[in-house]
């Protein structure tokens, strides 16, 4: 007895034998061309749909130049990507969309230079067609790898390399940290603090930068010992909340630069003996369900919707992927600031 699993798959001919149509008809529906007649396009996908048909990529990229797949550079090693929750928001929200577009996603991490040079090869090899890079440092050269590639390339995050602000043609998407931090700030004068420390990301990213600069917005003459740079981990929230009740323990609030840096802090404000909110309030900024409301107590933070952004970021790039009957037929397209809100718990 033959084993109906090694039975040979349909092929084009088939569908368009099925169908009372060419192959050349049969191919144009599959690849999603426009020209075919309403019926026509129907009974071929009614007979995709009976024979289980599916098309071979490596034939089908040959005929529409795209290969259905989007690459997701991610400017962090593993260790990072893998527990940091951020990450896996942003990637959900990427991948919803991507598959809602029945396209593929394609994760690529970095570490070190030898990762560069292959994710450069990667991009620069045709097997995608184009790249969400996000988690930039300064001077990253992913951007510039992508350019050389000729991948069309949507940031995640404002864009920080010395002549970003010239290349018009960067797009990315990015949340209003500098007015989140302000927020933030005003939320802890308007509830009677008045020594308001931060606990700031990685200066060498522009999102730690934009709220730093918030922070000082509201507090220009903020005591600089009232600052202290983590790294966006509970590890780094902890050592930098550490230093600043080292420096200052006379502090009556902290903001930090995300929800997870604020689970480190408050757990050394509670060994210290202090009290949250009563002697040092905290607030956060993400809104990361799992980090802010399980805090103990639940942290008060700015939100930015994560999900949404990755979902954002993927849609800008498949527009500017996609292929276009003319000039005028697509919009020009722009980069994406979204909006921020606090949101107010126990912590502050």
């Amino acid at each position: 007895m033959s084993d109906p699993s090694f039975a040979p798959r349909p092929t084009l001919e088939a569908v368009a034998a099925r169908a009372g149509v060419s192959r050349a008809t049969a191919s144009r529906v599959v690849n999603g061309s426009e020209g075919v007649r309403a019926p026509l396009v129907e009974r071929v996908r009614q007979a995709v749909d009976e024979l289980g048909y599916v098309p071979n990529q490596a034939a089908r990229t040959l005929v529409t130049r795209r290969n259905d797949a989007i690459a997701v550079v991610v400017a962090e090693p593993e260790t990072r990507f893998f527990t940091d929750p951020f990450f896996a928001q942003q990637v959900r929200g990427i991948s919803k969309e991507l598959t809602a577009r029945d396209n593929q996603l394609v994760l690529l991490l970095t570490e070190g230079t030898a990762d560069y040079e292959r994710v450069g090869r990667y991009l620069a090899g045709g097997h995608v067609d184009g790249a969400l890079i996000f988690s930039l440092h300064t001077d990253d050269s992913l951007p510039t790898l992508a350019r050389r590639a000729g991948v069309p390339t949507v940031i995640g995050g404002r864009p920080g390399w010395t002549d970003s602000d010239s290349d018009h043609g960067t797009l990315y998407v990015d949340c209003d940290n500098r007015g989140g931090a302000r927020d933030a700030v005003r939320h802890l004068l308007s509830i009677g603090r008045r020594t308001i420390a931060h606990i700031a990301g990685p200066l060498d990213q522009t999102a730690s930068v934009d709220r730093l600069d918030g922070f000082r917005d509201v507090l220009p003459e903020t005591d600089p010992a009232l600052i202290a740079e983590g790294d966006f981990t509970p590890e780094g929230g902890a050592s930098a909340m550490a230093e600043l009740l080292r420096r200052r323990p006379d502090l009556d609030a902290v903001f930090a630069a995300s929800d997870v840096m604020a689970s480190g802090a408050l757990r050394v404000l509670r060994t210290s003996g202090r009290r949250v909110p009563e002697d040092v309030a905290v607030v956060g900024f993400d809104d990361m369900v799992s980090v802010a409301e399980w805090t103990d107590p639940p942290l008060t933070t700015i939100r930015q919707d994560i999900e949404e952004m990755g979902r954002l970021m993927a849609r800008l790039l498949l527009r500017a992927v996609a292929p276009s009957a003319g000039p005028q037929s697509v919009p020009a397209l722009s980069s994406i600031v979204t909006p921020t809100q606090l949101v107010v718990r126990a912590s502050a």
